[in-house]
């Protein structure tokens, strides 16, 4: 084919002979007229005239430009052109590995003229290669593999396409006319892989970034070659979309067995599904100022970020892109326009929705079937550099690096976040995440505070609490013979043995324990509230106010398409889909409801023979110290009841990490029983199951301890029993608060820092093992792709196990805080180390996971809104039925003689009497004893 430059070049040469010979015959006939012209001064000619010498100055321009190009092209080395440029020839077709439909032919009467410039690519440039491009062919292969979101884009595009090809004419006309060299590229540069840096983030040209990575091992089973099938039609028909592949050879790493499919995307791929996406990018840099200086800015100051770190980019108005409109949005430079967040999203996207063949007699698609069937181990976006030391030209700027640097350090816990920075390199959804544990953490700044001055004032107070002063007292609580706690085994007791215990209760229940129970159902409202702001005002800056669900999480899920044999019109598209009728899902629902509640009463189950257990080990220990003449001491500090609380909530939080072990895995196992037909409802189903086995196994036992025990004792001579055994547990003199404090710190604590040791060791080992496993070959490069790919995999569920780790902890601050104000304390000190964690993991540990977009914290939300309404309400009975705070109240107001100390003889009018006589003999110590009376408790 020849070049439309001589193509051109030989139109205007017979033009310019036709009127040549017109001007002579004409002068011939008029006469001989002399003048002499400039171009510029005006032609005293006629219009033949004029005509002709305009049409020699710019023939003698082009063929300048003609002879100025030759020489270029052989001076300079050229590269290879884009795939749509390759046009096939004439029996190459069959030997071709991609069809001729995936290659832009143009129609008769539109010549595209394709013109590579040695300047770099200048804003009009890139308008012209978007008019110019052959988007056809990427659109026209999605519609053919029934991609619904660019059916009709195919017509219009139909329609446009006669006006685009006249405007690309004309544009390639007047481009011409300029004075730019150009030249064709035809050659691909020579790659030396031991010259290539093993940072590089580029295809082996250097010029193509690596936007997602595909791994795969050779197989030799008897499903390999079906898997290479698989592997060769996916990678065929991710060309025919318009990606380009680049293929490592599994010699080339460093186990030797693993094969690295390397994939761009190219900027007609970009600005084609960025348009599907409804990919917002900037029209206008925003002339709206940011606020300057906040309140109490001097203060604040040191927890600032730098401006470039907290704000990376402008704040611009944006709006959807459109691939037919790009003279509207900035585009200055083609490889930066769209984030790498944007391009990892689109990627994944066509790898979502790209088929790899029929089989059953059904279409295949979705790189999710692929990993499921380990044709493919692994596909990732690839990190953009070290997180260890900054990139180096030619790469871009590493922003994983800033990010480890600023929000990944420890050093920087009192540091804010960069969110804006978080949101561009991870996407939406794991920065609302972070936003909201940020938030999260900004609040409980102000609980634990306060918290922190009711605990305060509880330890002031302890020695003049006249309630602890009357039992600790040798004439008051030490002449005050109490009955056995248990039958045979356990003997009488004195009041006084619990000093220790009366006083430590007094910490938390005193007359500040009313106060924060009513401070924190203000508290928890105002902090929805808040948050219902603040998510408003994050949608408004990162463009989600018109957010739709993303439409993977739409998409249906590979699972349900392969159980369903039915199909049936969708009244909508009018298409046929995958259909499950409800007869066959309704045996599915039932098995899925009767293993839930299979499980739960296995909690129940748990928490009875914890019951038991204490109740067995508290009569070994009274015995046990009571025999022992060298532990006389150590009863003073340790009770049998303080000894079986603190032993029995160890206990129970070993069993709870054991439960919460099998729980995750038989949620997942159920929630694929049902079969949910999209993302979206999996994960609904999954979030739903999972956080009702970890409520009722956390909270289980302090539910039990709050609002059951104690409740049901009996009284002297006519006890409850526990399956006609064992008698019902009793709470201390002091109060079954202090057993709830007790059962409330072990679990909590516990769970937070086993939570953040397994957090941080456990892909650390994981990442050190499987890089000791890989490097067999140590003098081979350990490329990008390698060190991402023995990463640990953050998975699509990861976010949702740190959502509900959060939101665990939101029930252990509110349901039971009126027991314990140190919890938001506690919390608050956590969560300053959970999010350092959480970014160091991301940065360092993981591989990078697929950009999502979120509005919302999603179903969480409605969660923290229904524990919040929870919250008030076992407060509240925690205030009235396990504190002691009613009955001092009622005593001081109906009961109370003493004028200057009111609260004085409250003990001994809590206690109720019993004669020993009246105990049945199988209850009673068998040792005679010299007095006649025990007290009791009132219940």
């Amino acid at each position: 084919m020849a070049a439309p430059e001589v193509e051109f070049g030989r139109r205007r040469e017979k033009q310019g002979a036709s009127l040549e010979a017109d001007s002579k015959r004409e002068l011939q006939e008029g006469g001989s007229r002399q003048y002499s012209w400039k171009r510029g001064d005006q032609h005293p000619g006629t219009f033949r005239e004029r005509y002709w010498e305009r049409s020699q100055e710019r023939y003698r321009e082009k063929s300048a430009k003609l002879k100025l190009k030759s020489k270029i092209e052989k001076k300079y080395r050229l590269e290879k052109k884009p795939n749509w440029l390759n046009f096939p020839r004439l029996g190459e077709a069959e030997d071709n590995e991609v069809n001729k439909e995936d290659f832009f032919i143009p129609t008769p009467g539109r010549r595209p003229t394709i013109r590579f410039s040695l300047q770099p690519r200048t804003r009009q440039l890139s308008q012209l290669s978007a008019f110019c491009v052959p988007s056809n062919s990427v659109i026209n292969e999605l519609a053919k593999m029934g991609d619904p979101d660019v059916l009709e884009m195919v017509q219009e595009e139909e329609r446009r396409s006669s006006r685009e090809a006249d405007r690309c004419f004309e544009i390639a006309e007047q481009d011409l006319s300029s004075k730019e060299s150009s030249f064709l590229i035809n050659e691909e540069p020579v790659f030396k892989k031991d010259e290539q840096s093993k940072d590089s983030i580029f295809f082996r040209d250097g010029i193509r970034q690596i936007d997602f990575v595909l791994s795969y091992v050779d197989d030799i089973k008897k499903e390999a070659e079906l898997k290479a099938m698989r592997r060769k039609e996916f990678e065929q028909n991710l060309r025919k979309t318009g990606l380009e592949l680049e293929i490592e050879d599994k010699m080339n790493s460093e186990d030797g067995r693993t094969y690295f499919v390397k994939i761009h995307a190219p900027w007609e791929v970009l600005v084609t599904y960025a348009e599907v996406l409804g990919i917002k990018m900037p029209i206008k840099e925003s002339d709206i100022p940011r606020v300057q200086r906040l309140p109490f800015s001097c203060v604040l100051g040191p927890l600032k970020l730098p401006k470039n770190v907290k704000h990376p980019h402008p704040e611009y108005f944006t709006a959807q892109f459109t691939r037919h409109r790009q003279e509207l949005f900035l585009i200055e430079n083609e490889s930066s326009f769209f984030p790498s967040s944007a391009r990892n999203r689109i990627v994944y996207y066509i790898l979502s929705r790209c088929p790899f063949g029929i089989e059953d007699g059904k279409k295949r698609f979705g790189i999710e079937r692929l990993l499921n069937s380990h044709t493919y181990s692994a596909a990732f976006p690839l990190h953009d550099g070290q997180y260890w030391k900054p990139s180096e030209p030619p790469n871009p700027v590493n922003e994983r690096y800033i990010l480890c640097q600023n929000w990944a350090r420890f050093s920087y816990f009192y540091k804010e976040q960069p969110f804006n920075l978080i949101r561009d390199y991870y996407g939406e959804k794991i920065g609302i995440y972070f936003v909201f544990l940020g938030f999260y953490t900004e609040m409980l700044f102000f609980a634990a505070i306060v918290g922190l001055v009711c605990f305060i004032y509880g330890l002031f107070s302890m020695h003049d609490n006249l309630s602890s002063t009357e039992i600790c007292d040798p004439e008051i609580g030490g002449q005050i013979i109490m009955c056995p706690l248990c039958d045979l085994m356990c003997d009488y007791w004195r009041l006084n043995s619990t000093c220790l215990a009366s006083k430590f209760s007094h910490l938390f229940d005193n007359e500040s324990t009313v106060f924060f129970a009513i401070f924190m159902g203000i508290w928890v409202t105002l902090f929805l509230e808040f948050w219902k702001q603040r998510q408003a005002r994050l949608e408004y800056e990162w463009d989600l106010v018109d957010f739709e669900e993303e439409q993977q999480q739409l998409q249906l899920r590979p699972e349900f398409e392969a159980m369903c044999t039915h199909r049936k019109m969708n009244p909508v598209t009018k298409e046929m889909e995958p259909y499950l009728p409800l007869c066959n899902s309704i045996p599915w629902y039932f098995l899925s409801g009767a293993t839930v509640t299979l499980w739960m009463s296995l909690v129940v189950a748990c928490m009875v023979a914890m019951i038991v257990y204490r109740l067995s080990v508290f009569a070994t220990f009274a015995s046990f110290m009571e025999s022992e003449a060298s532990l006389k001491q150590v009863k003073s500090v340790l009770t049998p009841q303080i000894t079986t609380s603190l032993t029995g909530s160890c206990l129970n939080f070993i069993v709870i990490l054991i439960l919460n072990f099998f729980y995750e895995r038989i949620s997942a196992w159920i929630t694929k029983m049902e079969i949910p037909r999209t993302h979206q409802e999996y994960e609904s189903s999954l979030t739903l199951k999972m956080f009702l086995f970890q409520f009722v196994n956390f909270y289980s036992s302090c539910f039990y301890v709050a609002f059951f025990k104690g409740k049901f004792v009996g009284y002297p001579g006519k006890y409850t029993y526990l399956f006609n055994v064992w008698r019902s547990e009793e709470c201390d003199p002091a109060g079954c608060l202090i057993e709830l404090t007790t059962q409330l710190i072990i679990i909590m604590t516990g769970k937070q820092i086993f939570g953040n040791v397994k957090e941080a060791i456990y892909p650390l080992v994981l990442n050190w093992w499987r890089r000791r496993k890989a490097r067999t070959n140590s003098e081979k490069l350990y490329s990008r792709w390698e060190q991402d790919h023995d990463l640990e995999t953050f998975g699509s569920l990861g976010l949702f196990y740190e959502y509900l780790e959060t939101v665990i902890q939101f029930g252990f601050v509110t349901l039971f805080v009126a027991s314990f104000p140190l919890a938001p304390l506690l919390a608050l000190l956590n969560n300053i180390i959970e999010i350092r964690v959480d970014a160091w993991k991301l940065t360092t540990q993981y591989r990078r996971p697929v950009a999502a977009k979120a509005h919302s914290i999603g179903v969480w939300q409605d969660i923290l809104y229904g524990m919040a309404v929870l919250s008030v309400a076992t407060n509240a009975f925690i205030v009235a039925f396990t504190s002691d705070m009613i009955p001092r109240l009622v005593y001081y107001y109906a009961y109370s003689t003493e004028t200057m100390q009111p609260m004085k003889g409250y003990v001994n009018n809590s206690l109720s009497t019993f004669l020993i006589a009246d105990f049945p003999n199988y209850t009673v110590p068998s040792e005679k004893r010299d007095f006649t009376t025990c007290s009791t408790l009132c219940f």
